[in-house]
């Protein structure tokens, strides 16, 4: 897989997710991502990957990257999402497409996604003749190559992939925290797209943040292995090793997080056998500890009537479960449930979060045990 189409494709991709924000918590940080897109640009980097649904993205990419750079020196990737969470219609799904168009001025799209396909999600994008519609936008040129990204099991994953042979790239959630997850099935979903000769793009690949600073005991692992690596860096690596991986996108919010990732993959290298060793000891005992297994990717809080920032309630939580900090997981907590967002025991349990949830978790019944602990 070191070529894609023809192309060379840099290892690593600038997942635009998780910009930086300003102080205000909600406006992206347009001067900061100028320098991080730069600083990705000037290393030989070249993929960046969007969505309809990223809150701003679009539109900060326009500014930072489209109205600054030429057409032909990165590519852009966009998402079209046809679940019931983001699309009421045909049309309202099929529209999604100008107005990404639209939002970055980018003129065409590298790469377009089917988002978030699953075994739930999957019938609105068959109803909705969403394969048709983005083949022929790849006809009239509006988009070049046409995937998907998934969250579901290999089974499924399987069966889409046998009936859309037409599909030329998948993006999957793979790190090492995941490999034998029998919810994520990273390892398994991997090994279904290299059946299909399907090149990966990789999402998550330090699951959420998670990997970057994992639980003493996994950091303690890595660093006897390399203490000069940063813990993010096995993540990122591991993933980016697999033969069938064409770029790892990671959702960079700083600069600092830029350097750290040009750092090792300006000049990658594969892990070696004793690093794979290494990873394989962190995956084991961070699957030992348990924890709730969030990405703060926050497709579930949009449509949630009571404004309950859910991610932020998991990560308190998840610092009482995995660090044994009650004191700053109630902190934590006071600090996700102020202002207008709604606290875990205001949950009325309408389920629109656990249908929008890629990681299919049981969000109600765990909001209830938040707010048992820390309200």
């Amino acid at each position: 897989m070191k070529e894609f189409f023809g192309t060379q494709m840099p290892k690593l991709g600038f997942g635009l997710m998780r910009l930086p924000r300003l102080e205000d918590g909600k406006t992206i940080d347009v001067e900061q991502c100028e320098i991080m897109t730069d600083k990705f640009l000037d290393a030989g980097m070249r993929y960046f990957d969007t969505a309809y649904v990223y809150e701003g993205s679009e539109e900060a990419a326009a500014k930072f990257l489209v109205n600054r750079h030429p057409r032909d020196s990165y590519y852009l990737a966009d998402k079209l999402n046809a679940s019931s969470w983001a699309a009421k219609s045909a049309d309202e799904a099929r529209r999604e497409l100008q107005v990404s168009l639209d939002r970055t001025g980018a003129g065409y799209f590298d790469f377009y996604l089917l988002h978030a396909l699953s075994a739930d999600s999957l019938k609105y994008y068959d109803e909705y003749g969403i394969w048709d519609f983005a083949a022929k936008a790849k006809e009239q040129g509006l988009v070049r190559h046409v995937g998907f990204s998934f969250h579901d099991h290999p089974d499924v994953l399987d069966k889409i992939l046998t009936e859309h042979p037409e599909v030329e790239f998948v993006q999957l959630q793979l790190n090492y925290g995941d490999w034998e997850s029998p919810s994520v099935c990273s390892r398994e979903n991997y090994e279904v797209a290299v059946k299909h000769g399907k090149p990966v793009v990789v999402m998550e690949p330090v699951k959420g943040g998670l990997l970057a600073n994992p639980p003493k005991q996994v950091q303690d692992i890595l660093r006897a292995a390399n203490p000069d690596a940063s813990i993010a860096s096995w993540a990122i690596r591991f993933v980016a090793s697999l033969e069938n991986v064409m770029v790892v996108l990671s959702g960079m919010s700083n600069i600092a997080q830029m350097d750290d990732n040009l750092s090792y993959m300006r000049d990658f290298q594969p892990l070696n056998s004793d690093e794979h060793a290494a990873v394989e000891r962190a995956s084991k005992t961070l699957a030992s500890i348990d924890q709730i297994p969030c990405t703060g990717c926050h497709y579930c809080t949009g449509g949630c009537p009571q404004q309950i920032d859910i991610p932020s309630i998991f990560s308190a939580v998840n610092k009482n479960m995995v660090y044994g900090d009650l004191a700053g997981a109630k902190r934590s907590y006071a600090m996700a449930t102020n202002g207008d967002h709604g606290k875990a025991s205001d949950c009325i349990h309408c389920l629109q979060c656990e249908n929008a949830c890629p990681q299919h978790l049981p969000i109600t019944s765990l909001l209830e045990k938040a707010a048992d602990t820390l309200e």
